[in-house]
């Protein structure tokens, strides 16, 4: 087991800071796409089924892409810490 692993602390920060990060691209994401392609005119918009592209790719994808995300995130990266407080005396 490694050394951070044997921390809850250490390991409770740093999947909080992923968390962080994970929002911090998600928001990022939604304002680029939003605003970013949202700028045009009305009458320019392109559509993607039957959305504007702006829309679809700032909320609905983005949505599907940070899912995706967040799942591989935590089956690959999160580690289960037990709550138990004679597991947490141990360590």
């Amino acid at each position: 087991m490694k050394e951070l692993d044997k921390n809850p602390i250490k390991v409770a920060n740093r999947e909080a800071l992923i968390g962080v990060y994970l929002v911090v691209f998600h928001f990022i994401w939604w304002f680029a796409f939003a605003y970013g392609l949202g700028k045009k005119d009305p009458s320019e918009y392109q559509y993607i089924l039957g959305f504007p592209a702006w829309f679809f790719y700032s909320c609905i994808a983005g949505i599907i892409i940070m899912s995706i995300l967040v799942f591989i995130i935590v089956k690959f990266f999160f580690t289960d810490l037990p709550f138990d407080d004679e597991e947490f005396e141990q360590s």
